[in-house]
């Protein structure tokens, strides 16, 4: 999917992956239990953040990667009724292997 949006230097903008919403138990969670996503793919990333000496340090991670995020790490914000996040590459912590 395309986003008319681009993040500038280190950010990155990620759609959260939903959890399942029910327990190995078969019990159903609430929207109010759910914990908030700390998982997405990666849509759309900035050119990579300016060193002091004024060189530009590529992004780690690229468009389609899987990340964990740390929780409350970004910005939540609303493109076409779709819930994404901008989050800082630093609040990145890991990607998932493919």
């Amino acid at each position: 999917m395309a986003i008319n949006i681009q993040p500038l230097a280190d950010r990155v903008v990620v759609r959260p992956i939903e959890r399942e919403e029910m327990t190995k138990g078969g019990i159903f969670l609430p929207d109010t239990a759910k914990e908030k996503p700390q998982e997405g793919e990666v849509l759309a990333v900035g050119q990579g953040r300016l060193s002091d000496d004024g060189k530009r340090i590529p992004m780690d991670v690229k468009v389609g990667d899987i990340v964990v995020y740390a929780k409350y790490g970004g910005t939540e914000i609303k493109i076409d009724d779709e819930e994404l996040i901008i989050l800082e590459e630093s609040r990145i912590l890991a990607k998932k292997g493919k």
